[in-house]
């Protein structure tokens, strides 16, 4: 290309003004660096000069030199080491009134400085920019005080203007040098640029680009097709009229991602797929569109996006109408199934079908159930009356019967009542000319037409061939009525909801017989004691009752059994099994067993069960239950502890401490073959033993390790009686919706008071007999208990007598005083009496029988060195009238009847 035709092009034009731009660019940016290198220089040498000033005048020595009869002689010389050190071009020093004591020049020594330094004279340090004589300069003055804060003289420094501008001059080459290079560079960078521009425009002039895209524009807008380029980024780069129109594109929808154009979501998932396409139909708005995308020409082997183009094929619209309605059908019926049925409530199974309905399908949705239905039971024959129990709609207070009235269907001819009667979905699309309709409730009918509600569908809840009552579906801000076609997909969608009803009608009645049934299992009332204090939660989970149980079993001696267990499941078989296991500690308890032994024994009951089971079943037996046994003993504050694979206890002292005592932990009962094993807690009184089940530790959004951390928080703090022990857990750990029961057991620990309980070591000799029962007789006086005196004397010589002549030693003798009166006689034999019949033949056997005749209850309890017999006795009363008359011979006579 010539010169002259290159001068001519754009890319000529371009290099020319690029060119340009940059000289001037490069010349502004010298002459700022100029300006602010002068400006530097003159900002350090005001700093240097007043850093210097301030230093010599704030010396040691300076102005007490000012006050001395010749401030020459000692500060010149000093002045001048200090110019010389600090670099500055003077360091003189003033009187107040400006006479020079000290200066570079000695001649001007004497003179009378110029300029105004009045503010220093006052007090106030400055910097300026001085000219005069004996020469130009940035000038400090700092005023010297005495010690008592007198300005006594001046310090003026300084350097000379022709030394700053020196600094500036040295680096006016590196500036000049830099903007060269620049220049060169910008220059080089223009030529760069307008070769691409030649290169891409061909060599054409601005005439001839212009006429080129006036071609361009005429052509792209002329056709009766949508044209759409899209970058490589998804975003629009151009559009014609035609797709703007198609589309009802905005004005400024080019350079915006094709995603946030508004366009239908399948025509912009296409466009920005970038995949091709061969006359797709794709729906926008009320046209149908045939869309046809292609990749645009690579560049450098890297892809520049996508063009499409649209057309219109609008008379295929109502083929596609009728498809997508069909579509949108199978969606809501796909939605229907999946959100219909999420609980196992009837109430909120069917709000949930009013809601689904609402407003793909209809405006209004109501729902009437059977009573029955409604309570879990079997729906009945009649189903004249039903209560309304959900409504949905697209506004606010419509004129239909809220939720819980009674709804009649008194006219037969209804749409309601015919419905039902035929079982099948009945429409009226006209409201206004629905005679049968508006006579049942005139008034209301007038409100309801009033409203807009204007077509209906009236169609039953049928499962397994029984009505569980109706749906009603209205039209009102829809203008469309309901017709034909919508009857059979109504009668699917109800069918659907139907099914889901009936589950949950279903589990309505299990659940309520298997709360029924858990209720008449759990303590409803516990027993009285005097050990602990107890206090108890049970909660059942969102899904329905369980296997949790908990229990106090007051045993011998002022003991106390506390029990906590689990089985796994829920309904009625897990709250059946856990009303067994319940019985079944209850039992094993009257042995008076250690908690292992117990647990031993409850391991074993519950594998017989589950054999048993699993052979009813096929083998589904119990699938897990597990146990906490505790035994307290208020005497001694020992509290022997086992677990059969259940979380172990939390025991809260006194001082408010929590600890989490290792208890071993066995497996859970049923699976065998491993031993249990206790270990003993000592208690403070006061302390709290806190039982629970998983349940209240375990969540969906809290794992085992964090439901112990935060009950340990909770636990930790003293002072509250069991009562609000269990307020605060429930109220700190418990979910809103528990996926599982709930069993919580506090109880606060007491003491016997030391004059509760008597204790005698006895011999091996008959003659301890009648020590010992008078010891006990005076103690029983001490304590007040006179009228039960005669019957305690005769146990205990019966007891007594037995250990001496049977047992072996050592032997030991306690009575505790609690709500009973306790004689317990110990010894090392693990020989047990037994009750029987003695004959007339026989010489003894017949103390044992007098003792159970005589005590409220009597047992033996063995222990890791031999046998503990006790009876109990009430606080009042004596012995039974026949049996006194028949002892009347008198206690040591009946030594002779001990077996």
């Amino acid at each position: 290309m010539s010169p002259r035709a290159w001068s001519r092009s754009v890319s000529g034009q371009v290099f020319a003004l690029q060119a340009v731009i940059v000289l001037l660019l490069v010349t502004s940016a010298v002459v700022a660096l100029v300006l602010q290198a002068r400006h530097d220089s003159t900002l350090n040498a005001r700093e240097r000069s007043l850093a210097a000033a301030e230093a010599f005048a704030h010396a040691p020595g300076t102005a007490a030199a000012l006050q001395s009869p010749n401030p020459t002689a000692e500060l010149q010389p000093r002045a001048e080491a200090a110019r010389r050190a600090s670099g500055v071009d003077f360091v003189a020093v003033l009187g107040t009134d400006g006479v020079r004591f000290t200066d570079p020049r000695p001649e001007l020594i004497g003179a009378r400085a110029s300029g105004d330094i009045a503010r220093a004279a006052a007090g106030q340090s400055f910097t300026e920019i001085f000219r005069g004589r004996p020469s130009h300069a940035v000038r400090a003055v700092v005023p010297v005080r005495d010690t008592g804060g007198q300005v006594v003289g001046l310090v003026s420094t300084g350097i000379e203007i022709q030394n700053v501008g020196e600094v500036v001059e040295d680096q006016l080459p590196l500036v000049l040098g830099a903007g060269a290079v620049a220049l060169l560079l910008g220059t080089g960078g223009a030529a760069l640029v307008s070769r691409r521009l030649r290169r891409q425009t061909r060599g054409l002039g601005p005439v001839e680009l212009s006429r080129m895209n006036e071609h361009h524009e005429a052509v792209l807008h002329a056709v009766r097709e949508g044209v759409l380029i899209i970058g490589a980024d998804h975003r629009l780069l151009l559009a014609n009229d035609e797709a703007r129109r198609l589309l009802d594109l905005p004005p400024d929808a080019e350079q915006q991602p094709v995603g946030g154009l508004g366009l239908p979501p399948r025509i912009s998932a296409l466009l920005a797929s970038g995949r091709i396409a061969t006359d797709e139909l794709h729906l926008a708005g009320d046209r149908l569109l045939a869309v046809n995308v292609r990749p645009t020409q690579q560049y450098r082997g890297q892809s520049t996006g996508t063009v499409a183009t649209l057309r219109d094929s609008t008379e295929l619209a109502a083929l596609s109408g009728r498809s997508e309605v069909a579509r949108s059908r199978l969606r809501l019926l796909y939605d229907a199934g999946v959100r219909i049925g999420t609980t196992l409530d009837v109430v909120r199974t069917a709000e949930e079908l009013s809601e689904v309905a609402v407003p793909r399908f209809a405006d209004f949705v109501t729902v009437e159930l059977l009573d029955p239905v409604l309570r879990g039971e079997e729906p009945s024959g009649v189903y004249t009356e039903m209560r309304r129990t959900a409504l949905s709609g697209v506004r606010p207070d419509p004129p239909l019967q809220p939720v819980g009235d009674l709804i009649r269907f008194v006219v037969p001819s209804t749409p309601m009542a015919a419905a039902l009667d035929s079982g099948r979905a009945v429409l009226e699309p006209d409201l206004t000319i629905a005679q049968a309709w508006r006579e049942q409730d005139p008034e209301g009918a007038a409100q309801t037409l009033e409203y807009g509600i204007h077509s209906l569908i009236s169609v039953p809840l049928q499962a397994r061939g029984v009505v569980l009552g109706m749906a009603n579906l209205w039209r009102a801000d829809t203008p469309d009525p309901f017709v034909e076609d919508d009857l059979s997909f109504a009668e699917e969608l109800a069918a659907r909801a139907a099914v889901s009803i009936d589950n949950a009608r279903r589990f309505t009645r299990e659940h309520a017989m298997a709360v029924t049934l858990q209720r008449s299992l759990l303590p409803r009332v516990l027993p009285e004691q005097n050990a602990v204090e107890v206090a108890y939660r049970y909660l059942p989970a969102e899904a329905g009752v369980g296997g949790d149980w908990f229990d106090v079993i007051p045993l011998p001696g002022a003991r106390v059994a506390l029990v906590v267990g689990d089985v796994v499941g829920h309904g009625l078989h897990a709250a059946a099994t856990m009303g067994r296991l319940r019985t079944a500690v209850h039992n094993f308890s009257t042995l008076d067993l250690p908690p292992e032994e117990l647990l031993g024994h409850l391991d074993e009951l519950v594998g017989r069960i589950d054999m048993d089971q699993a052979e009813a079943r096929n083998g589904a037996g119990i699938t897990g239950a597990t146990c906490l046994y505790a035994i307290y003993d208020p005497a001694s504050g020992r509290c022997a502890v086992a677990r059969a694979g259940h979380p172990g206890p939390a025991v809260v002292h006194p001082d408010g401490r929590v600890e989490f005592p290792e208890v071993p932990a066995g497996l859970p009962l049923g699976l065998g073959g491993m031993p249990y094993e206790s270990r003993e807690l000592q208690l403070a009184e006061s302390s709290r033993l806190v039982l629970f089940t998983d349940g209240l530790l375990e969540d969906r959004d809290r794992d085992l390790g964090g439901g112990l951390e935060l009950l340990r928080q909770t636990l930790a703090r003293p002072g509250r009686s069991p009562e609000q022990t269990c307020t605060d857990v429930l109220g700190a750990l418990l979910s809103p919706a528990p996926s599982d029961d709930i069993a919580l057991l506090v109880a606060g620990t007491r003491l016997l008071a030391p004059d509760q309980v008597a204790e005698w070591e006895v011999r091996a000799d008959p003659a301890e007999v009648s020590r010992v029962r008078n010891a006990a007789s005076a103690q029983l006086g001490a304590w007040g208990l006179a009228e039960v005196t005669f019957t305690a004397e005769l146990i205990l010589s019966e007891l007594i007598t037995n250990a001496i002549r049977y047992g072996g030693e050592p032997i030991r003798v306690r009575l505790l005083k609690d709500r009973v009166l306790t004689c317990e006689i110990a010894d090392s034999s693990s020989t047990a009496p037994h009750l029987r019949y003695a004959a007339t033949t026989d010489e003894g056997g017949r103390g044992l029988f007098l003792v159970a005749q005589l005590a409220e209850r009597w047992g033996t309890r063995y222990t890791g060195r031999g046998k503990v017999i006790w009876a109990e006795l009430p606080l009042t009363g004596g012995a039974p009238g026949a049996v006194g008359a028949l002892l009347m011979p008198g206690l040591e006579d009946l030594e002779d009847l001990a077996w």
